[in-house]
């Protein structure tokens, strides 16, 4: 999108306006051993788009005791009803030690707007279900 007083590419700049960092956890931090994922998120509203990173942090041998996965990519929708307001997908890969295969992430959340709910992630041969969504910075 052109300014059409300077000629100036201007559309980037706006659709990043209401832009917000969430940094938080899902899953089950009082149950010891559990897999917990740690998120790290930058959400653009008027895009409906979610990128980041999450640490999955579980207290069994390595390589899968901590696995870092950067450069997810995700849809963040408004329900318009109940107490669930928003639905959170993300999706990336990563990989464990040498190897060059790419494994699968995939990460759901239902919210409400203060980003409290429950959620689900999957990676590997691993699937949480049904825990909950816990925020660590206010948007």
């Amino acid at each position: 999108m052109e300014n059409s007083t300077n000629g100036t590419l201007t559309a980037e700049k706006t659709s990043l306006i209401g832009a917000y960092n969430v940094i938080g956890t899902l899953g089950n931090t009082e149950v010891l051993g559990s897999p917990v994922m740690h998120f790290n998120l930058i959400v653009v509203p008027n895009r409906n788009s979610v990128s980041g990173s999450v640490e999955i942090i579980q207290s069994i041998a390595p390589p899968n005791g901590q696995l870092f996965i950067q450069n997810l990519k995700g849809q963040i929708h408004a329900t318009g009803y109940g107490g669930v307001t928003q639905i959170v997908a993300l999706e990336g890969n990563y990989t464990v030690g040498a190897s060059y295969a790419l494994i699968p992430f995939k990460a759901y959340m239902s919210i409400n707007s203060n980003w409290e709910g429950s959620g689900s992630f999957i990676y590997g041969t691993q699937t949480i279900e049904n825990v909950p969504v816990h925020i660590e910075n206010n948007k």
